[in-house]
């Protein structure tokens, strides 16, 4: 696996000599993506007054993804690739571990929470895109492998598919609450 992380990094990083262009385009990327992919989440927040309610749960459970992800990487205190040498950090980063990628975490969470959601897949598709942009980037200018974004969006998966089941579960037991009443409604009318 360290093979194939090594020889992805190799391909995807802009390394000592980067053409000029390729390192803007990753810089803003990398810098940027994430106030971008805020964006988004402003203007379907705005436009999907019914969604507005969900969209604050998913934000708030960003924001314990960022946590846990910051804690899973300073458990397990991996080396980021400037920090090994292999990669000039074409960005200001500190030197903290780097696995998993909370830049992944908390946009891939993002992506795929809306994703799941029929009326918010549109944004969905924005922000899946973004993380993936993002993803690219951080890879390019040395502060991320390729493994580090595949956890990362891994425990996306994983969060935001723990948020759907919990989502389905509560409109079940809302949708067993109001069967419930209209059940017992022709009896209460039998009664008087």
């Amino acid at each position: 696996m360290n093979a194939i992380n090594l020889g992805l990094f190799d391909l995807l990083a802009a390394g000592t000599d980067p053409s000029p262009w390729l390192l803007a385009l990753a810089r803003a990327f990398a810098l940027g993506g994430s106030w971008a992919a805020a964006a988004v989440i402003g203007i379907a927040l705005w436009r999907r007054a019914p969604d507005r309610p969900y969209l604050l749960i998913v934000l708030a459970l960003a924001g314990l993804t960022t946590l846990l992800t910051h804690a899973i990487a300073e458990a397990l205190d991996l080396p980021r690739p400037f920090m090994l040498g292999l990669s000039p950090a074409w960005i200001p980063h500190g030197d903290r571990g780097s696995l998993p990628s909370s830049h992944a975490s908390v946009m891939f969470f993002v992506a795929f929470a809306c994703l799941v959601r029929p009326a918010l897949r549109r944004y969905g598709v924005a922000l899946a895109l973004l993380a993936c942009l993002t993803a690219w980037a951080r890879i390019c200018v040395g502060v991320h492998f390729p493994l580090d974004i595949v956890a990362g969006a891994l425990l996306a998966a994983v969060l935001a598919g723990a948020l759907a089941g919990a989502a389905a579960f509560v409109r079940w037991c809302v949708n067993d609450r109001q069967s419930a009443g209209v059940a017992r409604e022709p009896l209460r009318q039998k009664v008087h």
